[in-house]
């Protein structure tokens, strides 16, 4: 019988820290709950599929969710001026709002403007993070394009007796982060809290020029744009001997971010998600989940010192699901999705609330060598009616850990409050919700020292939500997304490659004057590679990404120049439980931009001192 959300949540992490690190092939494979909503192994998967464990997030010492992310297969970024700075994310060149994400599975994002502000989550209360490419409205509801991104916050373990953590890091740009953290169990119990903070003087949003080019900017103001964050969560389970389990979760995140605008230049911005969960098995083969859960994001905007305006909204969700074991290897999995959608602002909406109920169903089975998935949902969303969406994949598993798959699915994203009523009422209320069906076909393997995937992809889009000439949102434009990614792992005398490449095709055809054109802020190629080794007590680490042109713009008359970067990295544990971190960011100290005519960090330097005792 599958296990719980929560429960498979804890044991891929208790699996991943037993690991000396996610991307050595030779380690167990983890369990992920994002591609199913059920616990599979990540070999099992008959979709595109990455785990970052805590682990690889020491390793490569990142300062934010994009430094993470970027350059995996199909993620890029775009990115307004530095840390803390507005961050849109695309998956497979979908639009920013086309990919899920979730936080211990509460979906997060504004219902504005349909983002999740990834920049304000802390990344040192990240525990894992599991990344699943494709259509998953089916199993998920609107919005779920391009993927789904599921974050799990650190936790205690029933059996992990009282950890202590503590970071503290230093660096480039006057940056100062800080976090400790208290987490354990006994028995049947466990538990987590952490608190964290994180201060930069940043460097210069946008360039000198940008109002003059109308980039987005609106103003010259030639200053440091400073991030400040402040960040608390808290976690917490109890699993009885039958196998029920109660666990909760929350977090609060803190921000406050200067940058360049005639109207307002900085924000103080409240990010919380909170949820509980109550797991167990009326009957043996039965088993039952009921989850309630709250995202909450205010965006506070002034100019200079004076208030000027607020944007708030709330989204309520509760789910039950039903996994039932049929007989060995085939899984049915049924549920119920309610969520409930409240906006409020200083800006008139024509409506401020809107909610969807949406059933699923899920076969999963396995005959001999083939594996098979399908599920289908219906939707219902009082702006918007019914909408149903499916996905059928087959899967065949040949010798020495070589796999086939195949899929195709259905997905629809509904146009957000801002689409359809910003600003003061001038939005487009007649939209339509865009629709897509995505074809995938991948081979894998996985043998000994060495692992490596290859995933082939399109996807086209109806009713694509964008702006005319008059920056007027209609349903003008279609869009046929083509892509290739290709991992490959290799473990040679100690030395850990992992290394991603993507090429992506995100075209516009809408018929008119952009027909033919690049998707904007997508670039058509990505490439990254991460190379590390441990000589005892020494790590070393590198990481050089690279990205093709993109365009600024749906017309393409504002290209944004390809580039590369590189990262060094070293730690030194130099006890049991304290280790001391150096990165060098950029060591070329290359200039680019991911939005036109913002800035982005040089050669920027940072020192941490960590204490991170081991799991007993």
């Amino acid at each position: 019988m599958k296990k719980s959300l929560l429960a498979a949540a804890l044991l891929a992490c208790t699996t991943a820290a037993q690991a000396a690190d996610q991307n050595n092939p030779a380690a167990l494979s983890p369990v992920v709950v994002t591609a199913t909503r059920t616990a599979i192994n990540v070999d099992d998967a008959l979709s595109s599929v990455s785990v970052i464990t805590r682990a690889d997030i020491e390793r490569l010492q990142p300062l934010s969710l994009q430094d993470l992310l970027t350059g995996l297969p199909g993620v890029s970024f775009a990115n307004s001026g530095g840390y803390g700075q507005q961050t849109s994310l695309f998956m497979r060149g979908t639009n920013s709002s086309h990919t899920l994400v979730w936080v211990d599975g509460v979906r997060i994002g504004s219902v504005g403007n349909g983002l999740a502000a990834i920049e304000q989550i802390p990344v040192e209360q990240i525990e894992r993070i599991e990344i699943v490419r494709g259509p998953r409205s089916s199993l998920y509801g609107a919005d779920a394009i391009g993927g789904v991104i599921q974050i799990f916050t650190r936790h205690g373990s029933p059996d992990g007796g009282l950890r202590p953590s503590f970071s503290l890091t230093t660096g480039s740009d006057h940056l100062l982060r800080g976090q400790a953290g208290l987490s354990g169990g006994s028995d049947h119990a466990w538990y987590n809290l952490g608190v964290g903070a994180q201060y930069t003087r940043g460097i210069n949003a946008c360039r000198v020029g940008a109002a003059e080019a109308f980039a987005g900017c609106f103003a010259d103001e030639p200053d440091r744009d400073a991030y400040r964050n402040k960040n608390l969560a808290a976690s917490g389970g109890y699993r009885w001997d039958n196998g029920t389990e109660l666990s909760g979760n929350w977090l609060r995140s803190l921000g406050e971010i200067h940058f360049d605008g005639s109207y307002q230049n900085r924000s103080r911005t409240v990010q919380q998600v909170a949820g509980s969960r109550l797991s167990f098995h009326p009957l043996g083969a039965w088993q039952t989940t009921l989850s309630v859960g709250q995202n909450l994001d205010r965006y506070d905007n002034y100019e200079n010192r004076d208030f000027v305006g607020y944007i708030y909204s709330r989204r309520n969700q509760a789910s039950w699901q039903n996994d039932i074991s049929l007989a060995t290897g085939q899984l049915v999995t049924l549920g119920l999705d309610w969520q409930g959608e409240h906006i409020d602002s200083d800006t008139g909406f024509l409506a401020t609330r809107r909610h969807d109920t949406g059933g699923y169903a899920q076969y999963q089975a396995t005959f001999g060598r083939n594996e098979l998935k399908l599920s289908a949902r219906r939707d219902h969303n009082s702006q918007f009616g019914n909408h149903n969406t499916g996905a059928a994949a087959w899967g065949y598993h040949f010798d020495d850990g070589l796999k086939f798959s195949a899929s195709y699915g259905t997905a629809f994203h509904a146009p957000t409050f801002n689409d359809l009523y910003y600003p003061y009422g001038s939005g487009n209320p007649d939209l339509e919700p865009e629709k897509s069906r995505s074809a995938e076909l991948g081979l894998s393997q996985q043998r000994g020292d060495w692992n490596w995937a290859l995933n082939a992809y399109q996807t086209r889009i109806d009713q694509l939500i964008a702006l005319d000439s008059n920056y007027f949102p209609s349903n003008l434009s279609k869009a046929r997304i083509r892509g290739v990614e290709g991992q490959l792992g290799v473990d040679l005398a100690g030395w850990q490659l992992q290394g991603y490449l993507s090429w992506l095709q995100p075209k516009n055809q809408d018929g008119g004057p952009n027909d033919g054109k690049v998707l904007p802020r997508r670039p058509q190629h990505t490439a990254r590679v991460d190379l590390d080794r441990r000589f005892g007590a020494v790590g070393l680490g590198a990481t050089v990404y690279a990205a093709g042109r993109s365009y600024d713009d749906a017309a393409n008359a504002h290209p944004l120049g390809g580039y590369s970067t590189t990262d060094l990295r070293v730690s030194y544990h130099f006890s049991t439980d304290w280790q001391v971190e150096a990165r060098l960011a950029n060591v070329f100290d290359r200039h680019y931009e991911t939005v036109w005519y913002f800035n982005q960090p040089g050669r920027s330097v940072f020192l941490t001192l960590r204490y991170s005792p081991a799991m007993k």
